[in-house]
């Protein structure tokens, strides 16, 4: 028996974008499935009642994966593959496997041989990267800095010396509760004339995106961060 297919569906950033996020290819594909990983089913039937699946949420067979999940745990999240049943991996927001757990799953599913499909979906990194005229050729992505304040401080100095050495720019998230935080210590510790785009709630109704140096930040109204999805670029260049 052929394994089957694992398809990578990304989901909306935003409450009410999915049609103006998702193609219908990629919707098509995530009605036609009955088998999904997922970060959290609740989260996850919810997007698919979205979709307009077909079928009766509580049929659908979902296996979880998140940051809990054990490594021995993943041959039974790939078992559904091998007997030949198609999946779709969902992340909570997003392209699944980008700063998300399912890459492990992908990475499994290519040394047993099962082919990986990407959807079309948004990136909150990649229209970040793209609203902050920083290096669009040359770029990084650094997850989430240390919540500590001496660490974050040295996180964001060697991000600062990166950047400015490599001429690449630097993208890190925050939790929404540490937005205010982490803007702070950016405006504090960063040179004057560094750049900083923060990109809040990227295609939903309080999306909003500001780009300026660090001096014109100083001078500038704090940006209202706290509970928001956030990408932060910084570009020292």
């Amino acid at each position: 028996m052929s394994s089957g297919i694992l398809y990578l569906i990304p989901v909306p950033l935003a409450d009410d974008t999915l049609a103006s996020v998702l193609p219908a290819d990629a919707l098509a594909v995530a009605r036609t499935l009955t088998h999904f990983v997922v970060e959290a089913p609740k989260t996850a039937r919810a997007h698919l009642k979205l979709f307009g699946t077909p079928h009766e949420l509580r049929s659908l067979t979902m296996g979880e994966l998140n940051e809990h999940t054990k490594d021995g745990e993943l041959a039974g999240l790939l078992a559904p593959l091998l007997s030949g049943h198609d999946v779709g991996l969902m992340s909570e927001a997003g392209c699944p496997g980008v700063a998300d757990p399912g890459a492990r799953l992908v990475r499994l599913a290519h040394a047993r041989g099962v082919r990986v499909v990407p959807l079309v979906g948004p990136s909150a990194i990649l229209l970040a990267l793209m609203a902050s005229g920083a290096n669009g050729q040359k770029f990084r992505f650094n997850g989430y800095l240390p919540a500590g304040d001496g660490e974050r401080m040295t996180a964001i100095r060697n991000l600062e010396a990166s950047s400015r050495k490599e001429k690449q720019a630097e993208l890190f998230i925050e939790t929404p509760y540490r937005n205010d935080a982490l803007f702070a210590a950016l405006v504090q510790h960063c040179s004057p004339g560094t750049h900083i785009t923060v990109a809040r709630e990227l295609t939903g109704a309080g999306e909003w995106i500001g780009s300026r140096t660090v001096a014109e930040w100083r001078r500038a109204p704090k940006p209202e961060l706290h509970k928001r999805p956030t990408v932060f670029v910084l570009s020292a260049d």
